[in-house]
């Protein structure tokens, strides 16, 4: 392990996650806000649905560990969400299946340690018509309409299990003109649509009670910035206005 340690929080999905460290990905972004105080560490499997992630649970999250994550943003639901193919071949993973992939699934990660946090982001919308454009027949059965039922259930099962839900369905579908300017092939995200996903997943970090707090403002800086050393420009300080644009805004605030 290089040091000094720090908070680890692990990004683990399909697709959405996978691609999240791209340029103005989500992951990366977070990276960047985390760079003094926490380790970002991608775990994200293109094409993956519930099924396998459960397959491969306890390799990626070993309840052995000397140390256990601090917080574990988990993402699926794209692609367990898409139409069922005759052959009974695809990433199809029925709602009740899903569901109790996901239990399981939040279930292991809240028993790694008394310490370790959890936040499950729901399926997004898409964009039907650019997908055919992009993809052709490539790609079949992804409908704006089967992705709800999950997003809405995996929210209800968030706060039976206790862990903290992103309905990134709603977010996204909340800005303006989100079709055209929230994704690059009709499913993944463009930098537009991943700072909502940065914006909801601070917001989330910020209000939640947990001790220690989890929230980037709040962490210790690893190193001071300049050692006492006078200099023109503070380095706190403009680490702290870099991000501002990204700092979700008071409670009470209505969303732009």
């Amino acid at each position: 392990m290089v040091g000094p340690g720090r908070p680890q929080i692990v990004l683990f999905g399909s697709s959405i996650v996978q691609f999240s460290f791209s340029d103005g990905g989500w992951g990366a972004t977070l990276a960047d806000i985390y760079s003094r105080t926490a380790d970002i560490i991608l775990r994200g499997y293109a094409g993956w649905n519930s099924r396998f992630a459960l397959k491969v649970l306890d390799h990626v999250f070993p309840k052995n560990a000397v140390i256990q994550p601090s917080l574990v943003i988990v993402y699926f639901g794209g692609n367990d969400s898409t139409h069922p193919h005759p052959s009974g071949q695809g990433p199809h993973v029925p709602l009740s299946e899903f569901i109790d992939n996901m239990r399981k699934i939040g279930e292991h990660l809240l028993s790694l340690s008394d310490k370790t946090r959890v936040i499950f982001l729901t399926p997004p919308p898409m964009n039907e018509k650019q997908i055919q454009l992009v993809f052709g027949d490539a790609i079949r059965g992804r409908r704006n309409d089967l992705c709800s039922p999950y997003a809405e259930a995996l929210l209800n099962l968030c706060k039976e299990i206790n862990v903290k839900g992103i309905d990134l369905w709603t977010a996204i579908q909340q800005q303006d003109d989100w079709l055209n300017t929230c994704f690059t092939d009709g499913i993944h995200f463009t930098p537009k649509a991943s700072e909502i996903v940065v914006k909801e997943i601070l917001k989330v970090v910020r209000e939640a009670d947990w001790k220690p707090s989890l929230y980037w403002k709040s962490l210790p800086v690893e190193f001071p910035f300049n050692f006492d050393v006078p200099d023109s420009i503070s380095l706190c300080d403009l680490e702290l206005a870099r991000n501002e644009q990204l700092e979700p805004p008071p409670p009470g605030t209505a969303r732009m």
